[in-house]
């Protein structure tokens, strides 16, 4: 049975079993009066009612529900992070001659505040994200995404997602740049066309990569300061970073 056909026979079963208990209510006491009393005041309740369930309450169980899924997905960009973002954000920025300039600004720490995330978001919205394409692997970066495929595939099979376009944009990016080095049966000595074309796709997927990892390290620390301080022991774009406490 579908779901209108079910909400439809609902709604008729209770209108009915509406008009068979006035009905009964009549034949008992016999007072039309006091049934039309009755069925005025609640109709002239009825629009505070819908007011109250279906505006503020439907609201709250919207928001607490919007809060989990964001929960969820968060545990999803962090899983993501682990076994694959923080490495690559790594590699390419080791390659990128223009990370000096903002390596120690992405030094995030405890004291950050919300107005130090929004400000260091517009300058990486703003940041070039080069990489020099000859010091790059590329196989070893192929094999690398290779391993990872099936993992990355399942991610983007995830029905969270859907309302995370950003996140959604930043893995077919990656997608995207597996798929040309997967083509590629041989990565040396490439043409210089050639390499121009994939160092776009490296830099597409690193500029997506580095605004989601900032995005990832405001939400943890607005919500888990735990996982944040483990974000900020590997954090990527600090050399000095170690997961050991000292």
């Amino acid at each position: 049975m579908s779901d209108k056909k079910w909400t439809l026979m609902l709604a008729i079963g209770l209108i009915t079993l509406t008009a068979v208990l006035y009905i009964l209510h009549f034949f008992i006491f016999h007072d039309p009066h006091h049934i039309g009393m009755f069925l005025l005041g609640d109709l002239a309740f009825l629009p505070i009612e819908v007011l109250l369930v279906t505006l503020i309450l439907h609201q709250l169980l919207e928001n607490r529900d919007r809060e989990m899924r964001l929960e969820k997905l968060n545990m999803v960009i962090g899983t993501f992070f682990s076994a694959v973002g923080t490495s690559l954000l790594a590699y390419f920025s080791d390659r990128d001659p223009q990370m000096d300039s903002v390596r120690k600004s992405l030094r995030i720490s405890e004291s950050w505040s919300e107005e130090d995330f929004t400000w260091m978001g517009a300058e990486l919205s703003k940041y070039p994200c080069m990489v020099m394409i000859e010091d790059i692997d590329l196989s070893g970066l192929r094999n690398f995404l290779i391993e990872k495929e099936d993992f990355l595939m399942r991610l983007l099979e995830n029905p969270l997602l859907i309302e995370h376009e950003s996140f959604t944009d930043m893995l077919q990016a990656v997608f995207h740049l597996t798929s040309e080095l997967t083509h590629r049966k041989d990565l040396t000595g490439l043409p210089v066309n050639d390499q121009q074309h994939l160092t776009r796709d490296i830099c597409r997927a690193y500029h997506l990569l580095i605004i989601q990892w900032l995005e990832y390290m405001r939400y943890q620390k607005q919500h888990y300061p735990y996982l944040f301080s483990l974000a900020l022991r590997t954090n990527p774009f600090d050399q000095e970073a170690s997961v050991i406490i000292h």
